[in-house]
């Protein structure tokens, strides 16, 4: 399983452990990624997804998974995300 955001692409950054006498040592800064079950309102069902906490923040911003998918970039998203899109999408056009 990657440390990646399954919504924003957010993923582990490099940087440096600075110590007390300024010595400098690799380090790595991981997303803070939490397992959670958001709703499709338009497809009437809950999906499990791994996002940061911030996309959790952000998503119910903009009102909830649909409306925050429908903004999302396509390059961003992960397959499962990229997938759902896409089934909201096909859903919205059959309906109306």
């Amino acid at each position: 399983m990657s440390r990646r955001c399954e919504l924003t692409g957010k993923g582990p950054q490099t940087g440096h452990k600075v110590s007390h006498s300024n010595r400098k040592t690799k380090r790595r800064f991981l997303p803070n990624l939490c397992s959670v079950t958001l709703m499709s309102d338009t497809l009437g069902r809950s999906v499990r997804l791994r996002i940061s906490a911030i996309a959790l923040k952000t998503v119910d911003h903009r009102g909830g998974l649909d409306a925050f998918l429908a903004k999302a970039k396509d390059d961003e998203l992960s397959s499962k995300a990229l997938d759902l899109k896409r089934q909201i999408e096909k859903k919205k056009v059959a309906a109306g």
